[in-house]
């Protein structure tokens, strides 16, 4: 399958844009910072509380999974049922301490300017879609078939997080995936570029070994 990566400035970048907004600026960009580097789904975002952030320890807890059905709002459990702490990057932090320092701890992190829960965004029809999420992305001058979708941010940070050395069991409990193998499952193609990396690696660590062998071996016939 096919995925939409976004690199670590694409991310910046459609955060700031977002930023640019006419309302709720602030919110949208830490929103995509969120997507893009910790991995939320859409609807455990929507959830999110200003108590569910933990600024001390760097945590992002998610305990709750928010949906629309209609025109009404459902609250549960993420998926598979378990709450989760996905790691924060102080880059996160620091957009989410603007937008939470306003508010309440029950207060939900981010809104529509109407005040109700962010409604899900599409960049399906994008031709005429005029949602703050597709505006940003044109003003960015992607094309139509190159937007990152929501869903895409998620695999964006599942990415970069591989990218930065994140383990198979490391990436399971930050995206909230039922087990190991449904995350090699799902991201198989992040794991085997990671590969090529291997015998690198190997190579090094045998360098450097015997680097070390033989200035002992040297040391010892002296």
């Amino acid at each position: 399958m096919s995925r939409n990566y976004l690199t670590i400035p694409q991310v910046l970048a459609f955060a700031k844009e977002c930023g640019n907004a006419q309302e709720k600026g602030d919110e949208r960009r830490a929103l995509i910072l969120m997507l893009g580097f910790c991995g939320l789904r859409w609807g455990e975002a929507a959830a999110l509380r200003v108590r569910d952030v933990d600024f001390g320890h760097g945590r992002i807890n998610v305990v709750n999974n928010l949906v629309r059905t209609g025109n009404q709002w459902v609250e549960g459990t993420p998926k598979n049922g378990e709450e989760r702490a996905v790691p924060m990057p102080k880059v996160v932090a620091n957009a989410l301490a603007g937008v939470c320092d306003h508010k309440g701890k029950g207060d939900r992190v981010f809104s529509d300017p109407s005040g109700r829960p962010i409604r899900m965004q599409s960049v399906g029809d994008a031709g005429n879609n005029r949602t703050w999420y597709v505006s940003a992305l044109k003003r960015l001058k992607y094309r139509r078939e190159d937007m990152p979708s929501p869903h895409d941010l998620r695999h964006t940070a599942a990415s970069i997080a591989v990218s930065s050395g994140a383990n198979v069991k490391a990436l399971q409990r930050m995206l909230g995936h039922a087990s190991a193998s449904m995350t090699l499952d799902v991201y198989a193609d992040l794991f085997d570029s990671d590969l090529d990396d291997v015998a690198v690696r190997v190579d090094k660590a045998v360098e450097k070994c015997g680097q070390n062998v033989g200035k002992n071996g040297a040391g010892a016939r002296r």
